[in-house]
């Protein structure tokens, strides 16, 4: 894909006038460069020291031009990844042939030499048997389990090379994350579903992720962090598709992580965990959405129990008062137990034959101050007329002819890499429709009001 790609910018430049100008006038006739040229370029950032430096000038541009503030807005979005997800026997079968292809002829002759089940390990395919015998399914499962088994413990107490020992790596976490052994012996698919499950051994960085609790995708997510209203990109990262949204949080918020007046908009997946603690303690503004305390059954949420931290103690709406047993992580839960089971409005609180607990997180102080602020007057219509915007800069990047939506490449540096150069493209756009200038001291400025 990435190629297909190469080759249609080499044929317009090659035919569009615009392009040769673009590249520096250059004369109509000049004969161009082969497809391979870009992906050199590509390659060249993503490993060298500072693979941001063509995306960072822009951001620097802007703020001579007075176009970067202290607020900033967050999202992210599904990047697709550049590979087929594998089930668990292509997943086996293939590390097993990534293991021996990385072996060199000695160890590989070891390494076949106790392989059991047949199978060759040469192709791509998978093994000819009838799919809908869940018997066979079985016998094939255990069969090329205990053929990865067998060659890892060759390699035991081995010191091997770099790339036999991180092919060795994947093997053992495939085997590992799908499979289970009973007590007869036999390896079976595991019914879990690990949670940092590798899904293709050809791009082993890859991650199924889910942008919303009905929308998922396999592959990695692009972060931004704008300016919004003048919609500069100022940081872009890309993640794993499993890592949260608040992860990356403090690394595209670096520069206004400091204790001057700021304000970071995002939508409720940066509401979680530690972030709003990170923002007060910055002395940053979070107009960020805090979940809200939910019940199964409609039953009565966290929200109404008083949470009284300083004394370490919960009190439910039927008065009833109990101690917070606190955790190592600062957390902690707060159990009614016995008083639950005569209490009139059980009925509305719980269904739990131990009585109703209340889980209080690390943060939670945070947590219920960022949802009592939501509830000020002015707060939605603040976070309304900032906060959409950003979805619009996320559309410009992952439009079609830009082609972020889909990497071109695999794993996250490289990736990481491209998103940063396609957010030097968008911010280039940008710049030039806010009309920016060199000014006759060398700085830039903008024309636009």
């Amino acid at each position: 894909m990435a190629e297909a790609g190469d080759r249609e910018a080499v044929d317009r430049f090659a035919f569009d006038v615009r392009w040769k100008y673009a590249a520096g006038g250059l004369d109509f006739d000049h004969p161009g460069f082969v497809h391979t040229v870009l992906v050199d370029m590509r390659a060249r950032p993503a490993a060298s020291d500072r693979p941001d430096r063509i995306f960072e000038p822009t951001v620097e541009v802007a703020a001579q031009a007075g176009l970067v503030g202290r607020r900033r807005v967050l999202d992210s979005a599904p990047i697709y990844d550049a590979v087929a997800t594998q089930d668990t026997i292509t997943l086996i079968r293939s590390a097993i042939r990534g293991l021996l292809r990385a072996a060199d002829h000695v160890l590989r002759a070891q390494l076949r030499a106790v392989i059991s089940s047949g199978d060759a390990y040469t192709d791509m395919g998978k093994p000819v048997i009838d799919w809908t015998d869940a018997a066979e399914r079985e016998a094939l499962v255990d069969s090329r389990a205990k053929d990865g088994h067998a060659l890892l413990a060759v390699l035991d107490g081995r010191k091997l090379s770099g790339e036999v020992d991180q092919a060795a790596r994947l093997l053992a976490t495939v085997l590992g994350q799908d499979l289970d052994q009973g007590e007869d012996g036999v390896f079976r698919i595991a019914r879990k579903v690990a949670r940092d499950r590798i899904i293709s051994t050809v791009d082993p960085q890859a991650r199924h992720g889910r942008k919303t609790a009905a929308r998922s995708f396999d592959g990695y997510k692009g972060h931004i962090a704008e300016v919004p209203g003048r919609e500069i990109i100022t940081a872009a990262k890309v993640t794993a598709g499993n890592v949260g949204d608040a992860e990356p949080a403090a690394d595209l918020l670096a520069d206004i992580l400091a204790p001057e007046q700021a304000e970071v908009y995002g939508d409720a997946a940066y509401g979680t965990g530690p972030m709003p603690a990170r923002l007060e303690q910055a002395g940053v503004e979070a107009m960020v959405k805090t979940q809200p305390a939910g019940a199964s059954g409609g039953r009565f949420s966290k929200d109404v129990f008083t949470i009284d931290l300083e004394a370490g103690q919960v009190s439910c709406p039927n008065q009833v008062t109990t101690e917070i047993r606190r955790h190592g992580d600062g957390g902690g839960v707060a159990a009614f137990g016995a008083a639950c089971a005569s209490c009139p409005l059980r009925e509305q609180c719980t269904t739990a034959r131990n009585g109703r607990e209340i889980k209080i997180g690390p943060h939670e102080e945070h947590l219920a101050r960022g949802r009592a602020n939501s509830t000020d007057p002015g707060w939605p219509a603040r976070y309304r007329a900032t906060r959409p915007k950003v979805e619009r800069k996320i559309s410009h990047l992952m439009r079609r002819r830009h082609g972020g939506r889909r990497a071109r490449v695999r794993g996250v540096t490289k990736i990481d890499a491209g998103f940063s150069l396609l957010a030097a493209a968008v911010n280039l756009a940008r710049l030039a429709v806010l009309g920016i200038v060199s000014t006759p001291s060398g700085a830039w400025a903008t024309a636009a009001p």
